[in-house]
């Protein structure tokens, strides 16, 4: 159990939001779009915490270092901010935690290295995000995570020291992120975890397998 928490951050896609399908639907677009076979969700889904980088690797199987990756991103990123509303979906239980975030009192916001073009519309348009008292993006500091610098600024705009507030996080740059900026971190197992992930290894305080166990961490009904 989690004594003293006084501010919740969450990382965004794969921790309360499954992104998954407006993600896979963007890049098959264009992997169909470039005469290749479509794939199903599923050879997308572990691989949508990285993003653009994630989706093309699985599409494409090129990674930054290849000649057409910035202009396969450039497609990409224009297909899904077209779409980035029309599957996404919290995952079950999300609402009701955060329900009973706001409830107790317990500050809560995110913290995301999803660009503000795609992060603030989204967030936007999911009334389960009025309650947020901070929203920040990969692009909102100079640093994105593993760099501690947007938990930190997310500390800073709930209004509580990083000592007081924990991250929630479903992939290791959430959890070196959280623990660089000096908070309490927990490992969202049910999110987008890559086939090579080994959250034993990843040193976070706590493992939740559901958004609704980490109301038990806090001793919340």
């Amino acid at each position: 159990m989690m004594r003293g928490v006084r501010a919740v951050l969450f990382d965004l896609d794969g921790t309360l939001l499954d992104s998954a399908p407006d993600l896979a639907a963007a890049a098959d677009q264009l992997r169909v779009r470039g005469g290749l076979p479509s794939l199903p969700l599923n050879q997308y889904r572990a691989h949508a915490g990285a993003g653009a980088r994630g989706m093309l690797r699985v599409a494409f199987d090129i990674g930054p270092e290849h000649a057409s990756f910035d202009q396969h991103k450039a497609a990409f990123f224009s297909l899904y901010e077209r779409s980035l509303t029309e599957r996404t979906v919290a995952f079950d239980g999300v609402d009701a935690m955060l329900a009973a975030l706001n409830a107790s009192g317990l500050a809560w916001g995110v913290v995301t290295n999803k660009a503000q073009r795609f992060a603030l519309p989204l967030t936007g348009a999911m009334p389960m995000f009025n309650g947020a008292a901070a929203i920040v993006c990969g692009d909102t500091t100079p640093h994105a995570k593993p760099h501690p610098e947007p938990v930190l600024e997310a500390a800073r705009r709930v209004g509580f020291a990083p000592a007081d507030c924990i991250y929630v996080g479903d992939d290791l740059r959430d959890i070196q992120a959280g623990k660089a900026a000096g908070m309490r971190t927990v490992a969202a197992c049910y999110g987008y975890l890559g086939p090579d992930a080994d959250v034993d290894t990843w040193g976070a305080d706590a493992k939740v397998n559901s958004p609704l166990e980490l109301l038990k961490l806090l001793d919340l009904p």
